[in-house]
């Protein structure tokens, strides 16, 4: 996913509110932005921390600019905090033969209606005789090391994901849950269970009824955010 012009550079004021930031920019004017990360962002919103925003041409937005990614912890990794791109970052790996797992379907549809909870999935794909339903899930919550941890607060939507995808499972269709790991620090993703014990209790329950549970890291910079390997799952 190439970015045209390149995000911009500023410095993390504070967020609040949940969806807003306000920034620095280089010549000290400071501005607010809309943050599109629905969690506590824990790790991912220290007040003077570098961030990198896109604009938007769109006249009816009231706030035209979006925080992308944010500088971590004393060794500068990126996070990419638009939780809204991990859809399109997983979608464009399928479509491009990163992910391997995910390879061989003829169609994939966004934001498929299923399940007994009134949900929606993430994508759907289709071939002959067999569907795929694949739910994605953004990881930014370093632990330090190499280790990753989803989710970084309590989310009983997340718990929901998981309960619909075994259900879909035990129907006889495929089930897969993506994580999709935008840090350049984690090489190994496994539960939060000190965060939300009971969206851990449900994972494991998820792969032991034959949901899939896979991970694919991100590169990240200005001008580009990428998929480019599988990392390691533990739980």
């Amino acid at each position: 996913m190439k970015f045209s012009p390149p995000f911009e550079e500023a410095v993390l004021i504070k967020r609040y509110k949940r969806f807003l930031a306000d920034i620095q920019l280089p010549g000290g004017d400071v501005i607010t932005i809309h943050c599109p990360n629905t969690g506590s962002m824990k790790n991912c919103a220290e007040p003077g921390s570098s961030v990198w925003y896109s604009t938007s041409d769109n006249p009816k937005r009231k706030y035209p600019n979006t925080w992308e990614i944010v500088s971590v912890g004393d060794e500068r990794h990126l996070a990419g905090v638009n939780t809204h791109r991990a859809n399109a970052l997983i979608t464009e790996a399928i479509e491009g033969g990163v992910i391997e797992e995910l390879q061989g379907y003829d169609r994939i549809t966004a934001e498929v209606k299923y399940g007994s909870e009134n949900s929606r999935i993430d994508m759907l794909l289709e071939r002959e005789r067999e569907r795929c339903y694949v739910e994605v899930k953004n990881v930014t919550l370093w632990m330090g090391g190499d280790l990753g941890v989803f989710p970084d607060s309590v989310t009983t939507r997340g718990t929901k994901h998981l309960r619909e995808l075994i259900l879909q499972k035990e129907q006889g269709d495929r089930s897969v849950l993506v994580f999709c790991v935008q840090h350049s620090g984690i090489k190994e993703v496994r539960p939060a269970d000190d965060i939300d014990p009971e969206y851990g209790r449900v994972l494991r329950e998820a792969a032991e009824r034959g949901v899939e549970i896979i991970a694919y890291a991100a590169r990240m910079s200005r001008e580009e955010i990428k998929v480019t390997e599988k990392i390691p799952v533990y739980w």
